[in-house]
């Protein structure tokens, strides 16, 4: 579910002054996330499955007939946006959200049985997927069962009824004050990993949960097997405390001001400095032009970076330091509207315009090092820094030289670096680089290997 952006950054700036806040930076680079990373996690990414939508029939065994489609694709991690039940109570639209859960520990008929689920779980590791599923620890829907079998649990309003999380109606808000509570979310979780061998979770509205929960939690999960974490939150405490990665929002709404011209392109920068000064050292971020939330409620891509102006943003999530990129489910088509978050409205694929864009860019992160999470990242200036972004991903001796218009005009671009030529990724040629001028049009990208 959309997170409620606080300012927090600036709140400290103001209370601080920025050279504390410079220290403070400096100090946070030195903390180790205390979360070890899965192996498989190198150079990975993330395509986010939205069962409801993706088919006609909107079932597990229905979307197990796109598995070799996306493998083909070089798809790594699927992301199962939530599978249970969901509540009538209060429900919204005709279908309801998934976000309001009414048992942890079921799966929603309209998508299949347990059964089902687990097949395809099982398919996806035999062709070489991993699979995490979307947990919503916040809140649960207006009936689930814990309401009558643990009142307990909830916070209550004024009344004392279960409080309603923000005007999120259709749920109510969990209490972490309560450890029993604590202990049955815990072993929801636990449920999942040992009955369907799951490989992690994406955790919705991580940050109103507390980081010492979220410690003992994984802590515990991760006994079972390695797993990978990612946070619906952006807060410092979440990589703190075992997630693997975080949502950067504070990237994605940059990039959509730059889209609009509302921020040069070198506005970016002050976004990646931040990360880099409050985030532990291996902290991951996913970046992405698309999720369910951005497509639903703002229209994102196809309106946040309409026609060709998706390219380059796209490019940009899969080359950035320490990303773990996101596809969402339609992009490849590409799909041109908001998919509906309360009723059906099912993805037509037929065109897949943007499959071998993104099998493209796939196959670079997952051959080159230059791509690793710890691989050096320069900022280069070759054309007008208002509308061009370049910069070198660099490990031993491998080099990603990256370079977009992140506008609606040609640009000229001059290229100084070092390396007598390099292969163009996207169309396999050796090009000179060194003193090489080109010219970029609206919106274009150019990646060179070395």
């Amino acid at each position: 579910m959309k997170r409620i952006f606080l300012a927090a950054l600036c709140i400290l700036l103001l209370a601080t002054g920025f050279g504390q806040i410079a220290q403070a930076g400096q100090a946070a680079r030195t903390v180790q996330n205390p979360s070890t990373h899965p192996l498989w996690l190198q150079r990975a990414n993330i395509y986010e499955v939205n069962i409801r939508q993706y088919t006609r029939q909107g079932t597990f065994n229905a979307f197990a007939k796109h598995l070799d489609r996306l493998k083909a694709m070089g798809v790594e991690i699927l992301w199962f946006m939530p599978i249970n039940p969901i509540s009538k109570v209060d429900r919204k639209g005709t279908l309801g959200s998934y976000y309001a859960v009414s048992d942890y520990t079921a799966v929603n008929p309209e998508f299949g049985t347990l059964k089902d689920f687990q097949q395809l779980v099982t398919t996806a590791h035999i062709k070489g997927f991993k699979v995490i599923l979307d947990w919503v620890p916040n809140h649960t829907g207006a009936d689930h069962r814990w309401l009558k079998t643990h009142p307990d649990f909830y916070r209550k309003d004024s009344t004392g009824k279960a409080a309603i999380p923000y005007d999120w109606t259709d749920t109510r808000q969990l209490d972490y004050d309560n450890p029993e509570m604590r202990d049955s979310m815990i072993a929801s979780m636990q449920y999942w990993i040992r009955k369907a061998d799951i490989d992690g979770f994406r955790c919705d509205v991580a940050w109103n949960v507390p980081g010492d929960f979220w410690k003992t939690c994984i802590a515990r999960l991760q006994k079972i097997k390695p797993l990978f974490m990612l946070a619906e939150g952006d807060k410092p405490y979440l990589a703190e405390n075992g997630f693997d990665a975080l949502y950067p929002w504070d990237m994605f709404h940059m990039m959509v001001k730059v889209a609009k011209g509302e921020r040069p392109a070198f506005a970016l920068d002050s976004v990646l400095d931040q990360y880099n000064a409050i985030y532990p050292k291996g902290t991951l971020e996913m970046y992405f032009t698309s999720n369910h939330d951005e497509n639903s409620w703002n229209g994102a891509d196809y309106q946040t970076f309409p026609g060709a102006a998706h390219a380059p943003f796209a490019v940009l999530t899969q080359t950035l330091p320490a990303t773990i990129p996101l596809i969402y489910s339609g992009q490849e088509e590409p799909v041109l509207r908001a998919l509906p978050f309360f009723e059906k409205d099912s993805i037509k694929f037929q065109a897949f315009k943007r499959a071998s864009f993104y099998k493209t860019l796939l196959a670079l992160r997952k051959r080159d090092p230059a791509l690793d999470a710890d691989a050096s990242f320069k900022k280069l200036t070759v054309g007008d820094s208002k509308a061009v972004y370049a910069f070198v991903r660099e490990k031993g001796q491998h080099r990603v030289l990256v370079v977009l218009n992140l506008g609606p005009r040609t640009q000229r671009v001059k290229i100084d670096q070092h390396w007598s030529s390099a292969r163009d990724v996207f169309t396999g040629r050796i090009i000179k680089v060194t003193g090489g001028e080109w010219t970029l049009g609206p919106w274009g990208y150019r990646v060179l290997e070395y």
